[in-house]
């Protein structure tokens, strides 16, 4: 049911390359998106929540847990809602998206990489400063929302920074312009990056940990890829 090795975590989307091999450019990752969305989604979710129902060994809402939860969520709510700022959620949420398109798209380089790691903590600081959520967090409050999410959208998009910077290699589409051949291809560094990242989150200002999964390939011969 397309569920990880963590119970509850399920893969769901273009991180789930189970159906056709890792391989997923374009229109395939949509379609996995859509394929798994439509059909899959549906039937894996009821049926995890069907066989973990809340009479079987399940934590309770009187867990200290989900005290703590809660507190950090209404907290973070009151702050959003009663911010005395002048600027829209959309315009950070824009703003935002320009600095990972340029600096972070499917060509990157150092240099601008560098500089999207200054950029995304000082618009971070603005965003708490002077972002205005209208309305109140008593009722559904779509502006609200999306504030939370591109409050999120701000850490992510500066751990995917992180990330690379890091991987001084080409993979893919996925262009590190300092790694390429002489007739501009990916150069890939296997002996180096053949490995699975993850990156865990040490808090605001605080450079992420990370974390290595090494891949070993025993039937598959690791190569070039050509887009010619």
């Amino acid at each position: 049911n397309l569920m990880s090795n963590l119970p509850g975590l399920h893969v769901i989307g273009e991180a789930n390359f189970s159906d056709h091999g890792a391989n997923r450019l374009g229109a395939s990752a949509l379609m996995q998106g859509l394929a798994d969305g439509y059909f899959v989604l549906p039937y894996t979710l009821g049926n995890y929540l069907w066989t973990h129902r809340p009479d079987q060994d399940r934590p309770d809402t009187d867990h200290s847990a989900f005290d703590e939860a809660e507190a950090t969520v209404r907290q973070r709510q009151r702050k959003l809602v009663d911010n005395p700022g002048d600027t829209p959620v959309d315009e950070f949420h824009r703003r935002l998206g320009l600095i990972l398109w340029d600096k972070c798209g499917l060509a990157r380089n150092e240099t601008n990489l560098k500089e999207a790691l200054e950029e995304i903590p000082a618009l971070r600081e603005e965003f708490w400063e002077r972002v205005r959520v209208p309305g109140t967090g008593q009722r559904l409050n779509m502006e609200l929302e999306k504030a939370g999410r591109v409050a999120d959208f701000l850490e992510f998009g500066e751990i995917m920074v992180h990330d690379a910077l890091n991987r001084k290699e080409s993979a893919g589409c996925h262009l590190r312009e300092e790694s390429q051949t002489d007739e501009g291809e990916a150069l890939r560094k296997d002996d180096e990056y053949c490995y699975a990242a993850a990156w865990e989150y040490q808090g605001v200002g605080t450079r992420p940990e990370l974390h290595k999964e090494e891949l070993k390939f025993e039937n598959v011969k690791l190569s070039q890829r050509s887009y010619k």
